[in-house]
């Protein structure tokens, strides 16, 4: 019979998993709110990238002030603070839209991925740390799943909703369907953090190691910061393949309208995470850095399909795409930080704020396909997986110096 602690426990754990379905679901959203703004204020797609620019700047500027709030006041206020941030920017949505002011919204769009920071932040160290050390990684996977359900959930929901009322609808009605999405997520934000609040929650706080020893200096580790830029790099190319994502399906020959590539997008995801399962499964077979080397490997050919051909040969590779990315941020961040012992709280800092690499690829690849078509911007996230390809070489050829080193 499961006693009241371990009752307690398994709350804690069910409610802090429901904030990784939370910002996984808003960044399933941020791709279909693109081009919802496309059609509704005839927008190019360089300055409807700068929705994507907004969301990842958020998560560098809020990472610091994140973390210096968790040390004083806990885990759990770290989590109603970042749901506020929130429930807050998904509020001001309303008169952002109701002005039909495209900055007011990047803005309010600022705010919420602030509060989506705010919780990747505090999040993903606490739900490790609560229960049994053993099966911390298990936890964490878990919760990543319910993540990637959100990437597929709001795909759906953007899909069924912002273009329900076609391209003929005035861009006022079009906005009064964005407007009832983001209060429904505000309620249910708000109603998350009522029961976070209510809710007695472990303070694990008494569990991390303090540890102010000096090691050598990180900037001198070639596999970390080789490990910073293939992470930065890998996040810029995912949300940049994202964000033009159904342009490019719409722009394909399959004459796909809005709502349909939207699901497609939503069908992309759904591979995005069947493909974390199918690599966690495969790294106890093949090495990380193998792995990740192979999948590097499949996106570089991906890419030259999707930049280089046209119509459904080409989209089926760009929803495959998704399948062969999904390992690469959780691969990377572990192959970076391995090793490293005391520097290990330090460097994780700095790969967390790597994920600011979304605010730039967004308005590169918009630009490249207002001038020179949607296809060749597709080039731009190409030059990531070279270079995460070539990490996946750097690691290998280090692992095996040492075993010969070792064999001496």
């Amino acid at each position: 019979m499961m006693n009241r602690d371990d009752a307690l426990l398994k709350k804690t754990i069910i409610l802090v998993t429901c904030t990784f379905f939370l910002w996984g679901m808003s960044y399933g959203l941020l791709d279909v709110l693109n081009k919802h703004f496309q059609q509704a204020m005839q927008l190019s797609k360089a300055d409807s990238g700068w929705l994507q620019t907004a969301y990842f700047l958020a998560y560098f500027v809020i990472a610091i002030p994140a973390a210096l709030f968790n040390e004083r006041f806990g885990y759990k206020r770290g989590l109603i603070a970042g749901l506020c941030f929130f429930a807050v920017g998904a509020l001001l949505f309303i008169p952002s839209l109701l002005n039909a002011s495209f900055l007011a919204f990047v803005l309010s769009l600022f705010v919420l991925a602030c509060g989506s920071g705010f919780l990747e932040t505090t999040a993903n160290p606490y739900i490790s740390l609560l229960g049994d050390e053993n099966r911390s990684e298990r936890r964490l996977n878990m919760a990543q799943a319910f993540c990637g359900l959100g990437t597929v959930v709001g795909p759906l929901i953007g899909g069924a909703f912002f273009f329900k009322l076609g391209n003929s609808a005035p861009s006022g009605a079009q906005h009064d369907m964005v407007m009832q999405v983001y209060v429904w997520i505000a309620a249910f934000v708000a109603l998350l953090a009522l029961a976070i609040a209510r809710t007695p929650m472990p303070d694990v706080g008494r569990y991390e190691a303090v540890d102010r020893e000096e090691g050598r200096p990180l900037i001198r580790n070639g596999r970390f910061v080789f490990g910073v830029l293939a992470q930065f790099l890998y996040v810029a190319a995912q949300v940049g393949i994202g964000a033009f994502f159904i342009n490019y399906a719409m722009e394909s020959g399959m004459r796909l309208n809005a709502q349909s590539a939207a699901w497609l997008l939503s069908l992309a995801m759904m591979l995005f995470m069947a493909g974390r399962f199918v690599g966690t499964f495969a790294i106890g077979r093949l090495s990380a850095g193998r792995l990740l080397m192979l999948f590097a490997f499949a996106d570089i050919l991906l890419s030259l399909v999707v930049v280089t051909m046209g119509g459904a040969i080409a989209v089926g590779a760009l929803t495959l795409m998704f399948f062969f990315m999904s390992i690469m941020f959780p691969t990377i961040f572990s192959l970076a930080i391995k090793g490293l012992e005391r520097q290990t709280k330090r460097a994780s800092s700095i790969l967390a704020m790597s994920v600011s690499g979304g605010a730039v690829y967004p308005y590169l690849m918009g630009y490249v396909s207002d001038h020179y078509g949607t296809p060749l911007a597709y080039a731009v996230p190409l030059a990531s997986f070279i270079v995460i390809f070539l990490y996946s070489v750097y690691l290998e050829k280090e692992k095996t110096a040492q075993v010969a080193v070792g064999s001496i």
